[in-house]
């Protein structure tokens, strides 16, 4: 705590071409473990309360609170302490409607009087079961009142993988609520999320595989899902928020990019199908040796893009790599 009171106020944000101090819109409330327990299981509803009068003025609210576990445990204690019936590893039986009535409270509202304003509060909520038990009461009841879950990955940290999200344990439910406004700015952005998250899937279901018997006993087509799931990894999810060019990514460039690598994994399986059933045999191997300086390079320096440069300036340059890769595998087989 008292590490985050001293970085805090030399971070700054950039708000309309101005920069200003983070804790000009930061309000932090505190309670250590050496507090009393009940200003522990007070502070979370201090938080949303202050959240709160901020909606009300108009504002838009992003309250994280860590951790919503620490949360419980003094909850527990406090139950224990009014000899309540305990539950599940010792949490009260109302731990699910308590945190029920904590996320409820976030969303976007239409506020009473005037001027007319609309306020939002949106919440992120960190969960540290201990061990990294997912079936701990804390984290299966936030589970089945959330939308959304980013699961952190410990290995993947330690690997110098940031953000560390585990991809395969993630979701999200707000997919269909949320097609119209991607279909919008491209058609096909949810069949290259659904291509993507099956590469990563297979990937998984591959290393066993390979751990097993070695990479020699795949197929072409599944050595071809291992190279591209390592192009998602490093290329595409791996960023790193100190340089200028990965600290964000525009929506247009997130779309390219996910165009350009579904794009050179579509035509890999395309072309060692076809190959398989001509005389020109064509294996994994020889498609990254023909293109190793070419579009693997292109791929792996999409991340180069300056998320600054006009929006038509990212669409034009990913579009051409797109058509580069179709053209280059249609002379790959025909050529």
């Amino acid at each position: 705590m008292a590490e985050v009171l001293d970085e805090f106020p030399e971070l700054e944000v950039e708000i309309e071409g101005v920069k200003h101090s983070i804790m000009q819109r930061t309000c932090l409330v505190a309670n250590t473990s050496n507090m009393p327990v009940a200003a522990r299981e007070a502070s979370i509803y201090t938080g949303i309360t202050l959240a709160e009068y901020f909606r009300d003025m108009g504002k838009n609210v992003a309250m994280m609170a860590d951790s919503t576990s620490r949360w419980a445990e003094a909850l527990r204690e406090i139950s224990g302490r009014l000899a309540e019936m305990p539950a599940d590893s010792g949490f009260p039986a109302h731990l699910g409607s308590k945190l029920a009535q904590f996320y409820e409270r976030a969303g976007k509202v239409t506020c009473l009087g005037s001027p007319g304003r609309q306020g939002s509060i949106s919440i992120v909520g960190a969960v540290s079961p201990p061990g990294g038990d997912f079936s701990d009461p804390v984290t299966a009841a936030t589970l089945d009142i959330v939308q959304v879950f980013w699961g952190l990955d410990k290995k993947l940290a330690q690997r110098k993988h940031f953000p560390s999200v585990n991809w395969n344990i993630s979701f999200t439910n707000y997919d269909r609520v949320l097609q119209e406004y991607y279909g919008a700015r491209d058609p096909e952005f949810m069949r290259f999320k659904v291509s993507m998250k099956n590469i990563l899937q297979e990937e998984n279901d591959l290393i066993e595989i390979v751990q097993l018997v070695g990479k020699d006993s795949l197929g072409e087509d599944q050595k071809a899902t291992l190279e591209v799931a390592k192009l998602i990894k490093d290329e595409f999810l791996q960023q790193n928020a100190f340089s200028e060019y990965d600290y964000n990514c525009p929506l247009p460039k997130t779309i390219g990019m996910m165009k350009c690598i579904v794009a050179y994994y579509e035509n890999c399986k395309k072309v060692l199908i076809e190959s398989q059933k001509s005389e020109k045999k064509i294996s994994m191997a020889l498609i990254e040796e023909a293109f190793n300086t070419t579009i693997i390079n292109d791929l792996k320096e999409m991340k180069f893009i300056d998320p600054a440069s006009p929006e038509k300036q990212i669409i034009k340059k990913l579009d051409d790599l797109a058509e580069l890769i179709e053209n280059e595998f249609r002379k790959l087989l025909h050529g």
